[in-house]
């Protein structure tokens, strides 16, 4: 799918390295251009910072019994985070079936580390 024009494929570690271009890449996919005072202001609005306090985007206002199983929309806001939670035997046994089920696809492909 990702070599139509109909589809574009991001990756949330692209997005945090790179927000500006990634931002470009979605207007010129969508053929939309942003004038700079906008561009400024998608740029401060997407910030995961900002999505965290926005009640529209943070789960604040679904009632708690809609919610299942304590899920947090909204963590960190960092890439990586996994190896945190991962034992080692659990990265190993993850990185060995990544690596069987990711063999043909483009390096790069999944920029995860």
């Amino acid at each position: 799918m990702r070599e139509r024009d109909n589809f574009l494929l991001l990756s949330y570690e692209d997005i945090k390295k790179d927000t500006k271009s990634t931002i470009l890449k979605i207007c010129d996919f969508l053929g939309k251009k942003l004038e700079p005072d906008e561009l400024d202001m998608v740029l401060k609005y997407s910030s995961f910072e900002a999505m965290k306090e926005n009640n529209m985007s943070n789960f604040s206002t679904i009632p708690e019994d809609v919610i299942t199983n304590g899920l947090v929309l909204l963590r960190k806001g960092t890439t990586g985070d996994w190896k945190n939670h991962f034992t080692v035997a659990q990265a190993e046994a993850f990185d060995k079936v990544f690596h069987e089920k990711m063999a043909g696809f483009p390096t790069g492909l999944f920029p995860w580390e």
